[in-house]
């Protein structure tokens, strides 16, 4: 038997992907289950189908996909009912959480059984929905941790009654999902390492960072660069995990001293957008936030900027994410206050970037300065990003490994 028949022998035939906070046609992303689900189909010849709800988390609006946009996906795309939310963190988001629990469950015991089931966690109903149909039916159920909750919660929102009445339960439901998954792949070692916590089945985890397609990201035309400012570039989400106010104090020290025209490009959207447009108005830097833009434009955008920055508070939960893979790709020397040690270890072994500890601006603008004034260093740092994205982040090579798992 060839490698090619031993491949087709160990096929699974029906995968259900489950996957709330996936992007659906005509939505903006880079997203995991999508690329997978092609992968699946075209190179293991699965049938494929992703479960996903009728709202759009990021668009926050009800979701309207024609069917022409479906069939040219190559897979099934099953949409369940949920009630939509404003914000992010909400009691209206967890209500609208726990009816997609319920009408997952209704949608599966009338769906024919699948050979495997691929949950992403979070959201915690949908995964403990999953895990209590494969639990009745003897399937096997494959989990990816793509975030931790309720931790992540507990940032926005620590009042200690109420945080403890909330998320306790939630604790609770995790733990139940970790214990009673048959495999785990996460984005982090760290998530990993939380599940192994509660589930005592031996298993070794498969860490597969999100990363990117390099070959399409390389397809990607850079816009015009700006030929008055170095730009320092922000990719991500505007919320209170992230210290952008340090790195807009440090680009204020520089820009006083007059050490370079220097230029902050902020990509992204969250809760706190406002609170940090306003302050980099006041400490009079030079900025610009684009807001949430597609994945297409924020990478053309990002290619043009010459440093990128990470700052990601300490009480965050760490780990690897998607602005690590797009600034390795984009070949970004990268200035990082995440107390990470998987990223960390990367950033050294690479040679890609400087870590400062959080909160010290005057670090990050010594590290700044330095980069700005020795360009050969911002290259050699250049290099070596770019050579982190080849041999980390690349989904091609990277999420065979997923694959390979879910149809073992």
């Amino acid at each position: 038997m060839n490698r090619k028949d031993e491949l087709k022998d160990k096929m699974k035939k029906d995968i259900l992907i489950i996957a709330q906070y996936t992007q659906a046609p005509g939505e903006t992303g880079n997203g995991r289950f999508h690329y997978l689900a092609q992968m699946l189909v075209n190179q293991y010849g699965s049938e494929v189908e992703i479960v996903t709800m009728d709202f759009s988390h990021h668009r926050k609006q009800k979701r309207h996909i024609q069917d022409t946009e479906i069939k040219q996906l190559g897979y099934k795309l099953t949409m369940v009912h949920v009630t939509e939310y404003g914000k992010n963190v909400s009691v209206r988001r967890l209500f609208s959480n726990y009816v997609m629990g319920i009408n997952l469950s209704r949608y599966l015991e009338q769906r024919k059984k699948p050979d495997a089931v691929y949950v992403a966690v979070p959201s915690l109903d949908a995964g403990k929905a999953a895990v209590k149909y494969c639990l009745r039916n003897g399937i096997r159920c494959i989990i990816d941790i793509q975030d931790l909750w309720p931790e992540v919660f507990r940032l926005s929102l620590n009042v200690p009654v109420l945080s403890d009445a909330l998320f306790h339960p939630m604790e609770k439901m995790a733990d139940y999902i970790y214990a009673n998954a048959d495999s785990i792949v996460s984005v982090s070692a760290t998530y990993a390492k939380r599940a192994l916590k509660v589930n005592k089945k031996g298993i070794t985890p498969l860490v597969v960072f999100l990363g990117t397609e390099l070959s399409a990201f390389d397809e990607i035309k850079p816009a015009m660069k700006d030929p008055e400012h170095l730009t320092i570039a922000y990719v991500g989400t505007l919320g209170a995990s992230y210290d952008l106010t340090t790195v807009i104090d440090a680009i204020g020290e520089l820009t006083g001293r007059g050490i370079c025209d220097l230029k902050l490009l902020v990509m992204g959207d969250g809760p706190d957008k406002e609170k940090f447009e306003k302050y980099a108005q006041t400490v009079e830097i030079q900025c610009e936030f684009t807001g949430r833009l597609p994945y297409v434009d924020m990478v053309s955008r990002l290619k043009t900027c010459d440093i990128a920055v990470n700052p990601i508070h300490k009480n965050a939960p760490q780990s690897i994410i998607n602005k690590h893979a797009d600034y390795a790709a984009a070949a970004l020397p990268v200035i990082s206050t995440q107390q990470c040690e998987e990223y960390n270890n990367l950033i050294e072994e690479y040679q890609a970037g400087v870590y400062c500890p959080e909160g010290t601006a005057s670090e990050i603008a010594k590290a700044l300065e330095n980069l700005i004034k020795d360009e050969g260093l911002r290259k050699r740092m250049s290099i070596g990003s770019r050579r982190m994205a080849e041999e980390q982040f690349d989904r091609k090579r990277s999420y065979k490994r997923i694959a390979d798992e879910i149809c073992r």
